[in-house]
């Protein structure tokens, strides 16, 4: 694959970066955010599920505690002297603009937006605010072009 203009980028994000946030991670295994995320999980990443709609089950997604924002789960990270590095979102495009605010208050130090996921206003806030950005980018195929030559 041909290296693009960004990877530098990517590659700092993903080598900075080792706690992702997922906004809207599903259980369902044969959901693409599932597989992206038990990817991570298994190099190394730890995951953290923000989804309202499993939060609080006991079961949680792939062995994690699945919160419904992500201030609580930056809450919870924080009490345990762990820190979200990367919010990586399912997200609709539509439905970014609503998270920046909860992005940038949990000290998130990247944001990333799944492929399809395009809301330029709201990657232009978040780099305003110190983020690195990532849009309309998956994060397993970059990792695993990137990361695992």
């Amino acid at each position: 694959m041909t290296p693009t203009s960004n990877d530098a980028l990517y590659r700092r994000v993903l080598e900075r970066d080792r706690v992702i946030a997922v906004v809207g991670l599903s259980a369902q295994a044969s959901r693409p955010s599932h597989s992206v995320a038990a990817y991570m999980q298994a190099h190394g990443y730890r995951i953290v599920p923000v989804n309202p709609t499993y939060a609080g089950r006991p079961e949680g997604i792939l062995g994690e505690t699945c919160y419904a924002s992500l201030g609580d789960a930056a809450a919870a990270l924080a009490a345990q002297g762990s820190a979200i590095g990367m919010v990586d979102v399912f997200r609709r495009s539509e439905e970014v603009a609503a998270l920046i605010d909860e992005v940038l208050a949990c000290g998130a130090r990247s944001l990333w937006l799944q492929q399809g996921v395009v809301d330029v206003q709201a990657a232009q806030r978040a780099r305003a605010a110190g983020l690195d950005v990532v849009m309309d980018r998956c994060v397993k195929i970059d990792h695993a072009r990137l990361m695992s030559v």
